[in-house]
């Protein structure tokens, strides 16, 4: 990643290229905010040191200068998101979920005021935490770099 020209456009189609040859992609499409909250308990806008669970969603060195987040994590960090999200009690931290607390914290998007759609939007989470934990297993597989968009 680090011989990537700093050209967003190169960068989208340099990413959308290694999707294609390598079909290692995961799309958790707007649930990213709320799945670093649910994990982290801070939103995504709240920096603090490493942690990562929050770089399993967010990346860990984000790109400066484009107009869309773009962030990357080398393979020498996987092995450690892999265990954090292997150790990470689902079933314990699951009846915490709030959709009051994930409104007050002004996660994206803005479904919170939608209680009858909770067990919709918690098994989102829990889809998108599975799915997130296979692809990471798969990356150190493959000993490889991981690329997060949000657009």
């Amino acid at each position: 990643m680090k011989g990537f020209s700093n050209v967003e456009e190169d960068l989208l189609d340099s990413a959308e290229d290694y999707t294609e040859e390598y079909e290692i992609f995961l799309d958790i499409d707007k649930m990213w905010d709320a799945l670093v909250f649910f994990l982290t308990g801070f939103s995504s806008s709240e920096f603090f040191d490493e942690n990562p669970l929050r770089e399993a969603v967010l990346g860990m060195t984000p790109l400066e200068e484009v107009s869309v987040y773009i962030a990357y994590t080398e393979k020498n960090k996987i092995a450690e998101i892999v265990e954090d999200l292997e150790s990470f009690d689902m079933d314990r931290a699951m009846p915490d979920f709030s959709m009051e607390a994930c409104k007050k914290a002004d996660l994206y998007p803005d479904i919170w005021d939608y209680l009858e759609e909770e067990e919709e939007i918690k098994d989102d989470i829990l889809t998108c935490f599975v799915k997130m934990k296979d692809f990471y297993k798969e990356i150190l597989k493959l000993n490889g770099n991981v690329l997060v968009t949000i657009c």
